[in-house]
């Protein structure tokens, strides 16, 4: 059975680059029938936080990336870790290492200065020297000093590295704590991992993890290196092209399949199919189709696939969402609107809805972003007009059919044009002079709401 897993370190928040390596391990364990497993990797004590792995866990929950294990916790499995090092000590396939950070660092600035590459010089691998009184040692793995390291990158294809280019890395801690490279290993083959998909900034560890595996006596995975997310100028991407939570993108609005969509279609494709859903996504991924370029992340094109998912959901299905994410806005919404009629308004007539939730919030607390606008169509005759229409809707049935019926009479029986009436109208309930239809838009306030803001309007 395929297993895969999503491995953060609770540093930060989960963001976009981890978000869609989330993503892909998830959907080729569904695709497969497989298992995706979540582990958090907790062992840097200085700057993980509880908070950071809530956040993980809140935007995965929010992405809707369930796991079918874990989370496991790197910091509970410490003993499994010496357990694994002790092993290799055992078996000469590593060693004790007591330089201080001292001696390391001056080992490193003669290499420098020699125009060496720097790297640990292995003083201790085969020592028969008394270690030092009173010094803690970490445990190196004896890397190979021969030979090369292949894999076939289900991303990148066949990948070779020279053992040469390897040093001894530390595996333990003096604190016992593992290093990065050796507790996913130790997890990945408890874990029983087959595929390891994750950005190729981990390429370099790779050939390091394998020798690990063999010197552990473990079938090692199969790896695919995914390409990293850039910016818009080709830069790696941060906060500044919009590299924040998930979560705040979740605060503004958008929706997490829309999220989800776009993530897909970052450095991966099925034919020319832009807009899809999360069964077709699992239905269709493969790593074969993941791109070997780096993906670049566009804002708009993001705002564009949340406007394309917003298209399907009634307003009243917009409120609940935005209710659970924003409750004071609800509670102006709500207030203004009823979300019932909303829905019986019928969801063509707001497929504005692209920018639904700002639209939304402007028609719950109408403002002339124009200062023309009132002056224009709320003149004297506009305001006539509207002071009428206030008096001639307070009898009408609060629906939009009785409403649309009740407004061409109203035009017919004082000899008006259309855009007479209903250019005031607009501008009277929303302060626009461009929406849908204002039939629509008038059944979906709430009557007294409507008659108020034509009234005011009358006013001047």
């Amino acid at each position: 059975m395929i297993r895969t897993r999503f491995a953060p370190s609770p540093t930060g928040y989960l963001h976009i680059g981890g978000a869609r390596t989330a993503l892909f391990c998830w959907a080729y364990a569904r695709r497969h029938g497989g298992k995706f497993i979540l582990r958090v990797e907790d062992t840097d004590r200085e700057r993980s936080t509880q908070a950071s792995v809530q956040a993980i866990l809140d935007g995965m929950a929010w992405l809707g990336l369930d796991w079918d294990e874990g989370p496991f916790y790197q910091m509970q499995r410490l003993d499994r870790y010496r357990e694994a090092a002790e092993q290799l000590l055992r078996e000469g396939k590593a060693y004790r290492c007591y330089c201080t950070k001292d001696e390391l660092d001056a080992m490193r600035e003669a290499q420098s200065a020699r125009g060496e590459k720097p790297r640990y010089d292995r003083r201790w691998r085969d020592s028969t020297e008394t270690p030092p009184p009173g010094r803690e040692a970490v445990i190196r793995f004896k890397n190979p000093l021969e030979g090369e390291v292949t894999w076939n990158d289900l991303v990148k294809g066949p990948i070779t590295v020279s053992n040469d280019e390897l040093d001894d890395l530390v595996i333990l801690r003096a604190d016992g704590v593992p290093t990065y490279n050796f507790g996913v290993v130790v997890d990945d083959l408890d874990m029983a991992m087959t595929h390891v998909i994750r950005g190729d900034d981990h390429v370099n560890n790779t050939p390091r993890q394998i020798n690990l595996y063999r010197a552990l006596g473990a079938d090692m995975p199969a790896f695919g290196h995914m390409p990293m997310i850039l910016g818009s100028d080709g830069q790696r991407l941060s906060k500044r092209h919009g590299a924040v939570s998930v979560l705040q993108y979740r605060d503004e609005g958008y929706l997490p399949d829309a999220l989800v969509n776009y993530l897909a279609r970052l450095g991966w494709s099925h034919g020319d199919e832009e807009v899809f859903s999360r069964e077709q996504l699992v239905a269709w991924f493969d790593l074969e189709h993941v791109s070997r370029s780096p993906a670049r992340w566009d804002p708009e094109k993001l705002k564009w696939m949340n406007g394309e998912y917003l298209k399907r959901l009634s307003p009243a299905e917009l409120v609940a969402d935005i209710a659970r994410r924003n409750p004071a806005l609800h509670d102006e919404i709500v207030a203004a609107m009823d979300p019932v009629a909303m829905t019986e308004v019928g969801q063509g007539s707001w497929s504005l809805v692209g920018e639904h939730e700002a639209f939304l919030h402007e028609l719950a607390q109408p403002v002339a972003q124009d200062s023309t606008i009132v002056p224009q169509y709320l003149d004297v005759k506009g305001r006539g007009i509207v002071a009428d229409l206030a008096v001639h809707l307070d009898s009408v049935e609060w629906r939009r059919e009785a409403i649309g019926a009740a407004l061409k009479e109203f035009v017919k029986s004082r000899g008006l044009k259309m855009p007479e009436v209903m250019m005031p109208l607009r501008v009277a309930l929303t302060r626009k002079t461009q929406t849908k239809a204002i039939d629509a838009i008038a059944a979906a306030l709430h009557k007294p709401v409507a008659l108020e803001r034509l009234r005011h309007a009358a006013q001047g």
